[in-house]
């Protein structure tokens, strides 16, 4: 990230280099006399102008408040705290993760163009290749996650690469280096949906090439379970003069709006034109939770790896999907773009499903992730029980699958449930 794009992340905060955990706890808070420690809900939905050039102005440009569909205080200071921490230039608070991802894809393809995706993803985002692009003229080839298989699919007219940092829930490492080289030699653009990297705390994806970096904000930002969001950021470094969209047009978009046409595109059409907003109310709780994120995350994963250890050694349970064991064909990925641990979730096989998940005690049955408590779920019959099976089974999903999102109980107490409802999968 730039400099200058630094400083509009963290307006507030000197210029040095800070740690994630600071940032986390004090991006979007402004100083001086007066100033509330905190970032307040602005539960408002228009703002005031003083003058009609002043009104005008705004309309054309969107860079202060004018209503709050395109921007709102609350919201604008959670981006900017998403944007320190990812190391990104602009961030995008939208009402979902499934709202950020549409936008990222419609922000770089239209009709008559193409997307590589690897099949390692979210059931919802298969689901908007598969069945949402294509009624607007925008087709997907689904791939192995692997760069060869990404290379092989690539077409003339293919706008965008996308992967997961950690697949969902297959939890392969993607090659975000060797994707990134694929997608920019043909003038395409590398998204990566960084959900289970946590608001770049184990991973930043555009400090290896990514350009387009999107969240879940449901998940290990918010971190309890009780509000949705989601974000979309981009760095400074694409490359969209061989994007039509962009470059065509006379004045083009590139030459209208420059480098920040990219995330002006994305505002435009994300909040200004589908609504797809973010309550103040939901960026309040979210932001509350980047603040521990760190201190969350960081025990999460350790434990989820504790877990995955003693997972892999029982005897009622098949493989083992978890890139932090050394056993794991994603372990040497993991290592070179995770750091500080190799996240929450992890994937294995049992004899019978529904008597483990109808057995558990202290986990609990339900369709999240990143919250503080440890959730299972089936993903054969739920997040992915609308895809048909050879798409299940390509992105790692088994009827045996049982998908684990670990919290931050003690370990011991985690362990000793799963052992418990493993004597009753035998039956």
């Amino acid at each position: 990230m730039s400099d200058d794009a630094s400083r509009t992340a963290r307006p507030d905060l000197p210029d040095t280099e800070l740690a994630y955990e600071t940032l986390a706890v004090h991006c979007g808070i402004g100083r001086g006399t007066g100033v509330g420690v905190g970032i307040p809900i602005q539960q408002i939905a228009a703002y005031q102008f003083d003058s009609l050039g002043a009104a005008a102005e705004e309309f054309q440009q969107g860079t202060g408040s004018s209503y709050s569909r395109i921007q709102n205080p609350t919201v604008k200071a959670v981006e900017q705290r998403i944007s320190a921490l990812e190391g990104a230039a602009e961030t995008l608070c939208l009402s979902s993760g499934q709202a950020a991802s549409f936008t990222a894809m419609l922000s770089a393809c239209r009709a008559g163009d193409h997307i590589v995706a690897v099949s390692s993803l979210f059931g919802g985002s298969a689901g908007l290749l598969s069945n949402i692009l294509p009624l607007m003229g925008i087709t997907a080839s689904i791939v192995a996650n692997t760069p060869d298989a990404v290379l092989s699919a690539m077409q003339p007219n293919t706008r965008l690469v996308w992967a997961e940092t950690i697949g969902n829930p297959a939890a392969d490492v993607a090659d975000i280096g060797a994707l990134s080289d694929i997608a920019h030699a043909q003038g395409a653009l590398l998204g990566i949906d960084n959900t289970w990297g946590g608001v770049g705390l184990l991973c930043r994806p555009l400090d290896f090439g990514a350009d387009l970096v999107t969240h879940s904000l449901t998940k290990w930002a918010g971190g309890h379970g009780t509000a949705m969001g989601g974000s979309l950021s981009v760095g400074t470094r694409h490359d969209l003069s061989r994007n039509p969209i962009y470059s065509e047009g006379s004045p083009s978009l590139l030459e209208t709006r420059g480098q920040s046409a990219f995330a002006w595109r994305q505002r435009w059409f994300g909040t200004s034109q589908l609504g797809m907003v973010l309550s103040p109310h939901s960026a309040f709780l979210i932001a509350q939770g980047l603040e521990t994120l760190s201190l969350r995350l960081g025990r999460e994963s350790e434990t989820a790896l504790t877990l995955a250890r003693f997972l892999e050694a029982h005897p009622a349970v098949g493989p083992v999907n978890y890139p932090g064991l050394e056993s794991s064909p994603h372990h040497a990925l993991g290592l070179r773009y995770l750091s500080g641990g190799f996240g929450a979730v992890m994937s294995f096989e049992v004899q019978n499903p529904a008597a483990f998940l109808e057995a558990l005690e202290i986990i609990r049955m339900a369709p999240n992730l990143g919250d503080t408590r440890t959730l299972a779920v089936h993903p054969w019959t739920t997040t992915h029980g609308r895809m048909p099976e050879v798409a299940r089974r390509a992105a790692g999903v088994t009827p045996q699958s049982i998908r684990m999102s670990v919290g931050v109980e003690a370990a011991a107490d985690l362990q000793a449930d799963l052992a418990r409802a493993l004597g009753h999968s035998r039956t």
